[in-house]
């Protein structure tokens, strides 16, 4: 086999569920697949060593933040970017088309790229599609991302048909772009929560050929019902053959749900950021381990977990650490949310291959406790207002 090439192994007879195997310049990682947001070349609080004892095969890192800091060309000439992180696995790498859709404000999208402000130093910079693909092989990910326009999920009909058209030929200058041949790059699917421009959006990059598709705009601040009816439209008209990525989802309940659905490929920073916060993942849902409740509890916070976390320390520990603000509370925190992901992606490729999909499924959702939509939805909203206010007051600074 070739670097960068997707095998399909196994489709469940009742659902989309799929399993497969990527092949990268840096080994062979099987899908479903979650990808720990390393955004600027570090998944925060955790070194490589402990990504890989969790069962971790690849990441993704930010070509927007890398360009900014440190810059691409030091990253080049420290030997590109697994050498610069110290991680021999996977990477993808995404253009940043995303970062610079939230940072609205300091940037501005035209048909020829995207100008911002840095929300650093508040220099200005201009992204083209061309200058995206040359970053991206600078930084030498396995795979890398065309450079999108990623419309807010409250955009109207007007505007949603002007960044699908304006992604679509971003894609193709991409992909015209595009020197190294040992690096897979993946096309994304825009159309916000308009199902017929999903379909057209997914037919017109898939009769370019790319060898992966993703799916942008979605979990921006839609339900959970509109992002999974939006995943089903889009999947419909993806090639069969080519690897289907999810962009920015990362909660269990929705993994297990757009699995369902054909996806392959997963990312967030949902897992690691709510853990720093003292969220921790169980089977039977999220716990806060800053509740008092867990503050006397001898056990580790998930009896049924192996853990590096939960095999030596008692939840009142980790309870007494997050309350004393003590840094090994992200850590340890993380090591359980990230191994949580990790096993859980195991056990749905297992029961995938043995055709208990939908077993399994059926099983898992009926035991987690999801949050509230309307609480997600609120704290969604808050997390994003929260975000920009400090990249705002960063402005403000300048």
């Amino acid at each position: 086999m070739v670097n960068n090439s997707f095998r399909l192994m196994k489709t469940c007879p009742n659902s989309r569920a799929r399993a497969g195997q990527l092949v990268t310049g840096h080994g062979k990682v099987a899908t479903p697949l979650f990808l720990p947001v390393a955004t600027q070349a570090t998944v925060k609080t955790l070194t490589p060593e402990e990504l890989e004892n969790i069962g971790i095969d690849m990441v993704l890192v930010n070509t927007y933040h890398l360009y900014l800091r440190p810059g691409i060309s030091v990253i080049e000439t420290m030997g590109g970017l697994h050498k610069f992180m110290g991680w021999d696995g996977a990477i993808l790498s995404d253009s940043g088309g995303y970062q610079l859709f939230s940072l609205a404000h300091l940037s501005r999208v035209g048909d020829d790229g995207i100008l911002f402000r840095s929300h650093i130093d508040g220099s200005r910079h201009h992204i083209t599609p061309e200058l995206a693909i040359k970053f991206q092989e600078a930084l030498g990910a396995d795979i890398i991302m065309v450079l999108d326009e990623c419309p807010p999920s409250d955009a109207g009909l007007v505007r949603v048909v002007a960044a699908v058209k304006r992604t679509h030929r971003w894609a193709e200058r991409c992909q015209k772009a595009q020197r190294r041949g040992d690096q897979a790059l993946y096309a994304i699917v825009q159309g916000g929560i308009f199902p017929e421009l999903r379909r057209q959006s997914a037919a017109h990059l898939s009769s370019l050929g790319f060898p992966g598709y993703a799916i942008g705009g979605l979990s921006l601040g839609e339900t959970k019902e509109v992002t999974l009816n939006m995943v089903e439209e889009t999947v419909a008209f993806l090639p069969q053959d080519r690897p289907r990525y999810l962009m920015g989802v990362g909660s269990p309940e929705d993994i297990v749900a757009a699995v369902a659905r054909g996806i392959d490929i997963f990312d967030s920073a949902l897992p690691t950021r709510v853990a720093r916060n003292g969220a921790l993942f169980t089977l039977r849902g999220r716990v806060n381990i800053k509740n008092a409740a867990y503050s006397r509890r001898e056990g580790p916070v998930d009896p049924e977990c192996s853990c590096y976390t939960c095999r030596n320390f008692s939840a009142a520990y980790l309870n007494h650490l997050f309350k004393s603000e003590e840094l090994l509370a992200y850590r340890l925190a993380t090591i359980h949310n990230l191994s949580f992901i990790s096993r859980l992606m195991q056990d749905i490729r297992s029961a995938i291959l043995s055709d208990g999909f939908s077993s399994f499924a059926e099983c898992f959702l009926s035991a987690y406790e999801t949050t509230n939509e309307a609480v997600r939805l609120h704290q969604k909203q808050r997390w994003l207002r929260s975000r920009n206010q400090e990249n705002k007051h960063q402005e403000n600074k300048l």
